[in-house]
């Protein structure tokens, strides 16, 4: 039994198009139209760097890009028109980072409000979805205690949907994903968290590089396969078994988003001269600097991003399949990187969508 070739809407985040600090915001949403992608994954630093970019010099810059000002508002009015001129959507906002789990009250109110801040700009920007990623602290300061962790979402929950009622737009949805080096770092560890905060605008990200990246990948694999497991079968055998409860579990309406992105295969000299140190996370630097658009083989690329797929969608998930690709290309001072980018995305995103429908289904009682 195999599954038919999806139409899911197709979608990038704005800094797998190039680095702000090299192309402006406005040049890669020209891109991305032109590539014919319909949604944006809004990042932070992107919109940070336009907000500068277009503050009234006139006007005291503000403290942070979330603070409301009616200079500040009207800029990000300016960027969703922008975008729907270009018949774009924008998806969603992130990353917000170390936000559930602060042990110190007001440590924990002032994490919490940080993400309302947002709410405002999401109106603005047209869209109904910030999404944060899992705790990666491991001070003292910080549980990722089961009960705490869903608290802390259930009452970010609660304050999306006070401000949606306040306002009487569309409700504002809380994203949750568990960053492979994160204290919850794995789907299944998300979503219990999810489910623990029983709120119908509380949901789960999926993130095919992070989920990958704990259940299928080891770059500092000493036989240089790449993989937690050397046995490719036994490799494949638990992947699909996790992805067999992926589809049991999460119900289509709880995904709120899923982003993809491949990886290099790192030779085990060159992951060695990795320079990692004190706090940093070992798989940080490969997320950062290697990951792939789907598909591209030809440059290194490996991880098994279909199946992730290919279960995200036997859900019944009808968001946006969505690029999220971290690469030092991206920081290359070419004019021509966010079209480069752009249609290298779009072909790998459609690669991936016509993979998945080979994909054995998940639910097959034969497999």
């Amino acid at each position: 039994m195999t599954q038919t070739t999806p139409s899911n809407p197709l979608g990038i985040a704005t800094l797998s198009l190039g680095n702000a600090a090299h192309h402006t915001l406005e040049t890669r949403l020209h891109a991305a139209a032109a590539a014919g992608y319909t949604h944006i994954d809004l990042f932070d630093d992107d919109w940070a760097a336009y907000l500068t970019a277009h503050h009234s010099p006139a006007l005291a810059p503000p403290p942070t890009p979330w603070t409301s000002t009616p200079e500040t508002l009207r800029i990000a009015t300016q960027l969703g028109a922008l975008a729907a001129s270009l018949s774009l959507k924008v998806a969603c906002t992130q990353p917000c980072r170390q936000i559930e789990g602060i042990l110190d009250p007001a440590a924990r109110r002032a994490a919490l409000d940080s993400v309302a801040a947002r709410f405002p700009f999401m109106r603005a920007f047209g869209t109904d979805l910030v999404f944060m990623c899992a705790n990666i602290r491991t001070d003292s300061g910080v549980t990722a205690d089961l009960a705490t962790v869903a608290q802390d979402l259930a009452e970010l929950g609660d304050m999306a949907r006070a401000f949606s009622e306040a306002d009487g737009g569309p409700m504002l949805r809380i994203g949750y994903e568990g960053l492979s080096w994160a204290r919850r770092n794995t789907w299944a560890s998300s979503w219990e968290a999810v489910q623990a905060a029983n709120r119908a605008n509380v949901g789960l990200i999926v993130d095919a590089f992070n989920v990958l990246a704990v259940e299928w990948a080891d770059p500092y694999a000493q036989d240089g396969s790449g993989r937690v497991y050397g046995d490719l079968k036994v490799a494949r055998e638990v992947l699909r078994e996790s992805m067999r409860d992926l589809v049991r579990c999460v119900p289509a309406e709880k995904i709120f988003f899923f982003q993809v992105g491949d990886a290099v295969r790192v030779g085990v000299e060159e992951v060695r001269a990795w320079d990692v140190k004190g706090d940093t996370p070992r798989l940080l630097p490969w997320s950062r600097g290697y990951r792939l658009f789907p598909g591209e083989k030809d440059r290194g690329a490996y991880l098994p991003v279909e199946v992730v797929a290919a279960a995200v969608l036997e859900t019944g998930y009808a968001g946006p399949v969505s690029l999220e690709v971290f690469n030092h290309s991206l920081s290359e001072k070419d004019a021509s990187v966010p079209t480069v980018h752009a249609e290298r995305g779009i072909k790998g995103l459609r690669w991936l969508l016509e993979e998945v429908a080979s994909v054995p289904a998940f639910g097959d009682a034969t497999r």
